[in-house]
């Protein structure tokens, strides 16, 4: 009985070495609410690159180890779990699918002394007035969004009206008011809007959005929301037969909203992804096709651009742990700042001067129903119909600066 106290005693010694001798990292993910088919497309790309890290030896001679915590979409979650990986030892915290969560959890990070990526936070104040040095942002901006969006309405639907129904948050006001600048429709007398709160929008007062929308005379129905927001709505859009006579534009598209909402009601939908699972093949990019295989061969689908964002973060972190030789925060900073890669797709930037991922952005439309269906997956969603490149579609310096204001310097 001695020994055999003795020998559990050592394994669970031996077991607990083990699980302190890892790195950690953190994802912060809505497993469930509005987001929750978004979180989980964060989950499984963070867990493809967490397996690819542990494969080629790991990180600084030891195995990379995921932390997650759900979110459920709430700034307040985001900021608390940072908490709860700072103490469990984790060394960066990454994720999100709201600049709110974005936001609050970057600020705790920086008190905590951890970087934080954001991911699905496209409000211009996450790398603009809320910006500093311990918040970098993967995804793109609402103004790299409304550029490529912009340019392509203005050369293919010239001089329409607009209307616009947003979520009342960081993101929506970024994106209607990026939008509206890149499309010449900022007169709300002309170009109207209906504001929906945040949290749980109820039906009313999507069908109340919607029979507003049908009442003006636009014929650009454009849909600043996301997760069961965008699905919800989506699925009234088509009910009411609003298509037939409006054009309708989701600025951020991600794969699981086309794939929750259904192919024939998302078809013929314009918005913008930074990424397509088939844009690697398009390039020539040996790394990204890896990544599309390994994504279908453990899911039986196509990776969308969340997956993808999750995936790169996780191994542009590790690779300037690897680049340093070093944990310490401030000298990633130094070695990911104005460091540009090759990745998933052609070559991308993290900016020096405010942490934003500088990459080339899509206008896609969502293909027919008939041809996805062709499909050997069924999920060939996207095609691309316009591309601008990083530099032109991110804001200057000196744009960033105004929004900036007196702090001129990420602090």
């Amino acid at each position: 009985m001695r020994r055999l106290l003795t020998g559990l005693l050592l394994g669970a010694l031996l077991s607990s070495t083990t699980l302190a001798d890892t790195i950690k990292i953190g994802l912060n993910y809505p497993r469930t609410g509005n987001y929750k088919d978004e979180g989980l497309e964060l989950r499984r790309g963070a867990l493809l690159a967490v397996d690819e890290v542990n494969r080629t030896g790991g990180v600084l001679g030891k195995p990379l180890e995921l932390l997650g915590e759900n979110t459920a979409s709430r700034a307040e979650q985001a900021r608390d779990n940072v908490d709860s990986f700072a103490d469990a030892g984790a060394r960066m915290v990454f994720g999100g699918a709201t600049s709110e969560e974005a936001i609050a959890a970057g600020q705790r990070a920086r008190e905590r002394g951890l970087l934080y990526f954001a991911t699905l936070s496209y409000a211009n104040d996450v790398t603009g007035s809320q910006g500093h040095r311990y918040l970098f942002r993967e995804s793109n901006s609402a103004w790299m969004s409304a550029r490529v969006l912009g340019e392509y309405l203005a050369w293919h639907m010239p001089r329409r009206q607009y209307h616009y129904i947003l979520i009342d948050d960081a993101w929506g006001r970024s994106m209607e008011a990026a939008l509206r600048q890149a499309t010449s429709s900022s007169d709300r007398a002309r170009h109207g809007r209906t504001a929906l709160p945040t949290g749980l929008v109820r039906r009313e007062q999507y069908q109340e959005a919607l029979r507003k929308a049908a009442n003006s005379e636009a014929d650009m129905l454009v849909l600043v929301l996301l997760g069961d927001n965008l699905q919800r709505s989506m699925r009234m859009v088509h009910n009411m037969g609003l298509k037939k006579r409006m054009q309708v534009i989701v600025p951020n598209l991600t794969k699981s909203v086309v794939q929750q909402s259904g192919p024939l009601i998302m078809e013929d939908v314009i918005g913008t992804e930074a990424w397509t699972w088939d844009l690697p093949r398009q390039e020539g990019n040996a790394a990204g096709e890896h990544f599309v295989q390994a994504y279908i061969d453990q899911h039986r689908e196509y990776p969308g651009s969340t997956s993808a964002s999750a995936y790169a973060i996780v191994l542009q972190w590790v690779d300037a742990v690897r680049r340093t030789g070093s944990l310490d925060s401030e000298r990633l900073i130094s070695a990911l700042e104005d460091h540009r890669y090759t990745l998933l797709k052609e070559q991308q930037q993290w900016r020096g001067f405010d942490h934003q991922n500088v990459q080339s952005i899509y206008a896609v439309r969502v293909r027919s129903r008939e041809q996805i269906m062709r499909d050997p997956l069924k999920q060939d969603y996207f095609e691309i119909i316009h591309r601008m490149e990083g530099e032109s579609a991110a804001p200057s310096l000196e744009d960033w600066q105004q929004e900036r204001g007196e702090q001129l310097t990420l602090q």
